[in-house]
C-alpha cells in the first residue's frame, strides 16, 4: 500500500466550486474524475470556507481516493494580513480548523474581514498541519513587501508550537513573483530547518478551461478580461498528473518525498451523521413518553374546545373512539422513526409564539395530515374532516425527515429566533446557500467581463427561457432556440460567450442565507460543523457553512420559519376591528357565511391571498363558490394542468352534467370533488381502495407519479391488474 502511494503525486491543493469566483472543480465531476485516473488520494483547500469538506469527503470516499480535509483562513499578525492553508490530521484536527473557521466569522465586526489571529491558530493546533501556500498567501504578500523579518517572526514562532506539522510550500505554475518566492523559501527552510513540500493549486481539472476561470475570477473581482492591472494567473492551474508533477519538481526530491508521504499524515474524514435531535427530555421522563402525554391532553381539550363535547361521555363515545384511534396509529409511526423529540420540539416554539401573541400559519402542506400534530397545536387543521392521511407526511416505508412548513407573521419572525437562541444558545443556526451560475446569469457576467456591450447580451438573455419551475440548462435552451444557434455560428463574439459560458454554468456565485430554514443540534453547532456569519446583514443567528443537504448529512435537523405577510395583514386587520367588536376573534369565524361566498363570487378578491389574480378572480365568478371545500379544490386546480378541470368541476357542481367516477368503488373518494381527481390523498385513497395498498405503499406510488418514476410508477401498475 505504501509503495504504491510512494509512486504518486498527491494534489492536496484543490479549490472546488465553494471557492467562490475562485475554484471551478465541481465536486461530482471530480469524483468521476478520480474514479476514471484510479487517483488515490485528495486535498480540498477552498479558500474562506469548508462548505464542501463533508460533500467532498463522502463523494471522494465512495471511488476509493482518499480525502484530506483543509481550508485556507485569512489570519491577521501585527497589522498584516494573509492567507494560511491548514490540513486536518486527524479527528481533533478537523474540529479544530471547524472552530478556527468559524471563529473567523463569528468574531468580526461589520467593519473588519472575517479573520483570526495567528496567536489563535497556535492555541488550536492540535492535529493541524500547516502550511505556507502560495505567493498570495500571507508569506507571499509579506514577501511581494519585502517583508521578510515579518516572515522568519511568524514560522519561528509556528515552528516552536507545530513541529514537524509545518511545511515550507514550493509551487511551479510559472505565476508572478513566484521564482523569487521559490528561491527564499528554499533558503529560510534550510535556515528555520522546516520541511519543503511540492504542491500545486488547483483551480479547474483540464487545462482547456483556463479562459474560462479566467473569466470566472473576473467575475468575482468585478473587473474584465482586458483590464492590465488585474491579478492574472497562468495557465498551469489545472490537475496535472503525477507524471507531470514529479517530473516538474525532480530537482527537489525532498519536496517530492515529502508530498508522498503525506496521506499517510492525514487518517480523517467527516462521514455523514444519521438526523440527531436535541435532548428535550426532562429529568425523569423521555420524548416518547412526553408525546403521548401531550398529545392526549391535545385531543381531550380539542374535544372540549373544538367540538363542544365531553370525551368521557358515552354518547360520543364513536366519535372520540376514531380519533383516538387515528392518534395511537400516528404516534406508534412516530416513535418507531424517533421522531417524538422532533413533534416536541415544533410544538414546544409554536407554542410560545401563540402565547406571545406572534400569528401562526393554521399549518401547510403534508403535515396538516398528522393528528398528533393538531393534537400538539402545531397546525389547527383537523386531518380527519378533511379527509387528510397521515403516511402522506411521515411513511414507515419511506424513511424522511418530517418537515412542518409553518408560517409565522413577517413582523414577528425574528422574535422566535431569539426564542431559539436563548432556548438553544449557541446550537441553533440559519442554513447557508449558494447563488448559482444559471443560463441566463452566466451569459450576463461572462458579458460584462467580455467587454461586451449590454444591449447586445441583454438581446441574447432574451433567448434563453426564464422559467423557475421549470429551469433548463443552456445546451438545453440552445437547442431549442434557432436564432441563438444562427448566432453562434455567425458571430465570434457569440461563439466564445457561449463557450465560456457553458464551461462556467452551475459553479457557486455567491454566498446567500436560506430564508426560513433553521438547524437545531443536539450541542455546540461548530462541534458539528462550520459556522459562517455575514455580518453586513441584519440577521440574529449565524448560518452553517454546509448548504441544505451537507448540513442534514451530518446529522442536523433543519426546521422551516416562513415569514408570511398575509398573517400580518390579518394580525392588523383584526385589531382594527376589535376598536368596534371587542369580541372578535379571526379563529373563531364562521366558515359557513355565505355573504362571504357571494363577495368570493363577484371576483371583488383584491388583497386576498391566492384568490386575487386576474385569472383567478374570472375562475371564482365561473364557479360560485359557496363552501370552504369549493375554495380548496380551485386553488389545488389553478395551475397548470390541472386547471383544465375547472369547467368540469363548475358544470358538475351546478348540475350541468353527471360527475363520473370511474368506478363504484371511487364514488365515495370523489364525490366531495364532483369525480374530479384534485387531491394526491385521493391518488392514494383510490390506490388503497383499487388494489389493496397499504398508506405507505399508497404514498410511494404518489411520490412515484409526483416525480414522473416510470419504473416505479410500472411496477405498482401489477397490483392493479
Amino acid at each position: 500500500m505504501k509503495e504504491s502511494f510512494n509512486k504518486t503525486f498527491n494534489q492536496f491543493k484543490i479549490h472546488t466550486q465553494y471557492s467562490i469566483c475562485e475554484g471551478a472543480v465541481k465536486i461530482d465531476e471530480l469524483k468521476d474524475f478520480c474514479k476514471k485516473n484510479k487517483i488515490k488520494s485528495i486535498g480540498l483547500s477552498d479558500t474562506y470556507n469548508l462548505s464542501g469538506a463533508l460533500e467532498f469527503a463522502d463523494n471522494l470516499s465512495s471511488v476509493g481516493t482518499q480525502p484530506i480535509i483543509g481550508t485556507q483562513i485569512l489570519f491577521k499578525y501585527k497589522e498584516f494580513m494573509g492567507l494560511i492553508p491548514l490540513l486536518a490530521k486527524n479527528y481533533v484536527g478537523y474540529k479544530n480548523i471547524i472552530k478556527l473557521s468559524s471563529k473567523s466569522y463569528l468574531d468580526s465586526s461589520e467593519t473588519t474581514t472575517p479573520h483570526c489571529e495567528i496567536d489563535d491558530l497556535i492555541n488550536n493546533s492540535d492535529g493541524i498541519i500547516v502550511l505556507t501556500g502560495s505567493n498570495r498567501c500571507l508569506f507571499g504578500s509579506l514577501f511581494n513587501k519585502g517583508l521578510f523579518n515579518e516572515i522568519e517572526e511568524i514560522l519561528t514562532n509556528l515552528k516552536e508550537k507545530f513541529e514537524d506539522n509545518i511545511y515550507i510550500e514550493i509551487q511551479r505554475h510559472n505565476d508572478l513573483n513566484e521564482k523569487d518566492f521559490e528561491n527564499y523559501n528554499l533558503k529560510i527552510s534550510e535556515k528555520l530547518e522546516l520541511p519543503i513540500i511540492a504542491s500545486n493549486e488547483v483551480y479547474y481539472l483540464d487545462k482547456n478551461m483556463f479562459e474560462a476561470h479566467d473569466a470566472l475570477m473576473c467575475i468575482g473581482e468585478k473587473t474584465y478580461v482586458n483590464d492590465s492591472n488585474r491579478i492574472k494567473l497562468t495557465n498551469q492551474h489545472y490537475f496535472k498528473s503525477s507524471d507531470e508533477m514529479i517530473e516538474l519538481f525532480k530537482d527537489l526530491p525532498e519536496a517530492l518525498e515529502n508530498n508522498f508521504n503525506l496521506p499517510f499524515r492525514c487518517s480523517f474524514k467527516p462521514s455523514s451523521s444519521k438526523p440527531i435531535l436535541p435532548n428535550i427530555s426532562s429529568s425523569d421522563k423521555d420524548a416518547n413518553y412526553m408525546l403521548k402525554k401531550l398529545s392526549q391532553e391535545g385531543l381531550n381539550n380539542k374535544f372540549k374546545e373544538v367540538f363542544n363535547l365531553d370525551y368521557n361521555n358515552q354518547e360520543n363515545y364513536e366519535k372520540y373512539s376514531k380519533y383516538k384511534n387515528r392518534l395511537d396509529h400516528e404516534i406508534k409511526i412516530i416513535i418507531e422513526m424517533n421522531y417524538a423529540g422532533y413533534f416536541l420540539i415544533v410544538s414546544d416554539y409554536i407554542m410560545w409564539a401563540k402565547k406571545n401573541k406572534i400569528p401562526v400559519g393554521p399549518g401547510r402542506g403534508s403535515g396538516a395530515g398528522s393528528l398528533v400534530a393538531w393534537c400538539l397545536s402545531i397546525t389547527d387543521i383537523d386531518p380527519i374532516k378533511f379527509n387528510l392521511i397521515f403516511e402522506r407526511f411521515l411513511n414507515p416505508d419511506r424513511i424522511s425527515m418530517p418537515d412542518f412548513d409553518i408560517d409565522f407573521c413577517e413582523e414577528k419572525r425574528d422574535l422566535v429566533f431569539e426564542y431559539l437562541t436563548t432556548k438553544y444558545k449557541d446550537s441553533v443556526a440559519h442554513i447557508i446557500t449558494f447563488g448559482k451560475l444559471k443560463a441566463r446569469m452566466v451569459i450576463r457576467d461572462v458579458g460584462r467581463v467580455l467587454g461586451l456591450p449590454y444591449g447586445f447580451v441583454d438581446s441574447i438573455c432574451k433567448m434563453i427561457p426564464f422559467d423557475p419551475s421549470r429551469p433548463m440548462s443552456l445546451q438545453e435552451c440552445i437547442n431549442i432556440e434557432p436564432r441563438l444557434q444562427k448566432l453562434i455560428k455567425e458571430d465570434k463574439r457569440v461563439d466564445r460567450l457561449i463557450n465560456l459560458s457553458l464551461k462556467l454554468e452551475g459553479l457557486n456565485r455567491n454566498v446567500a442565507t436560506h430564508a426560513a430554514g433553521v438547524v437545531i443540534a443536539d450541542k455546540k453547532l461548530t462541534e458539528t460543523v462550520p459556522l459562517y456569519k455575514d455580518n453586513s446583514a441584519d440577521l440574529l443567528l449565524p448560518s452553517t457553512q454546509f448548504d441544505m443537504y451537507s448540513a442534514e448529512n451530518a446529522g442536523l435537523i433543519k426546521f422551516d420559519f416562513l415569514g408570511l405577510k398575509t398573517l400580518t395583514v390579518i394580525d392588523k386587520a383584526q385589531k382594527l376591528i376589535k376598536k368596534n367588536i371587542p369580541e372578535f376573534n379571526v379563529e373563531k369565524i364562521n366558515y359557513e357565511d355565505q355573504k362571504v361566498y357571494e363577495l368570493l363570487s363577484s371576483g371583488k378578491t383584491v388583497g386576498l391571498f391566492q384568490l386575487e389574480s386576474s385569472g383567478m378572480k374570472d375562475a371564482l365568478v365561473n364557479m360560485k363558490p359557496n363552501r370552504l371545500e369549493d375554495i380548496i379544490a380551485l386553488v389545488a386546480l389553478y395551475r397548470p394542468g390541472p386547471m383544465s378541470n375547472i369547467p368540469i368541476y363548475n358544470d358538475c357542481k351546478h348540475g350541468i352534467r353527471e360527475p363520473d367516477y370511474l368506478h363504484p368503488k371511487l364514488e365515495q373518494i370523489l364525490k366531495p370533488t364532483y369525480g374530479v381527481i384534485i387531491y394526491q390523498e385521493q391518488v392514494m385513497q383510490i390506490a388503497q381502495v383499487l388494489s389493496g395498498f397499504s398508506a405507505g405503499e399508497a404514498d410511494i406510488l404518489r411520490r412515484a407519479m409526483g416525480k414522473k418514476k416510470k419504473i416505479r410508477i410500472r411496477k405498482a401498475e401489477k397490483k392493479f391488474c
